[in-house]
């Protein structure tokens, strides 16, 4: 059992340093919504935010440190590839997510000071998740059970028929587009 806080992430026998704080992945989250990044360009922001020495990993190393990066975000388990409903868009969804994490901690998790040159202090990423995971009753967990009944075709109830009109803005994960769709949907007097 591993107890600890990973700082390092070993790759083909080598240990490389991490971003650890929570901030530097949700950075990587915004990189994954982001439409003008195809798979390639989102693997490398993915790795230059978490890798402080990224420049230094071997390229044939990028596979396995990407995969290392994936697993880091996911708390230490292997969910690549798995597929179901998008529930949560870390960018959209941030404000109601920090309220509650900030109760489940006990501070602003925000004003904590963190420096990336030096990946020093910070709010290690696992910590956060974990505060994530205890939320518990609040709006984003009612945000988020709205879209699991949606995503399911599950029908509404009354009461949930009313918080979803109410907040729809809310729940309804917006769509994003690349600046050359965005473009073609104006053109087309889409927005």
């Amino acid at each position: 059992m591993n107890y600890g806080l990973p700082t390092k992430l070993e790759i083909r026998g080598t240990e490389w340093a991490i971003r650890y704080d929570f901030r530097c992945v949700l950075e990587i989250c915004a990189a994954m919504e982001d439409p003008e990044l195809d798979k390639q360009d989102k693997a490398f922001v993915a790795m230059t935010i978490l890798y402080p020495d990224f420049p230094e990993i071997p390229a044939a190393d990028y596979e396995e440190a990407l995969k290392q990066c994936f697993r880091f975000i996911d708390g230490g388990e292997d969910h690549m590839g798995q597929k179901g409903p998008k529930l949560v868009s870390w960018e959209q969804d941030i404000r109601h997510i920090i309220a509650p994490v900030n109760r489940v901690l006990g501070q602003e998790v925000r004003s904590i000071p963190y420096d990336p040159d030096e990946n020093t202090g910070g709010l290690h990423w696992w910590t956060f998740l974990s505060a994530y995971m205890e939320i518990g009753d609040c709006v984003f967990a009612q945000i988020v059970r709205i879209r699991n009944l949606l995503a399911k075709g599950k029908p509404l109830d009354k009461a949930d028929r009313e918080w979803y009109r109410q907040n729809r803005h809310l729940v309804d994960i917006r769509q994003t587009f690349s600046e050359v769709e965005d473009d073609l949907l104006k053109q087309w007097g889409a927005k």
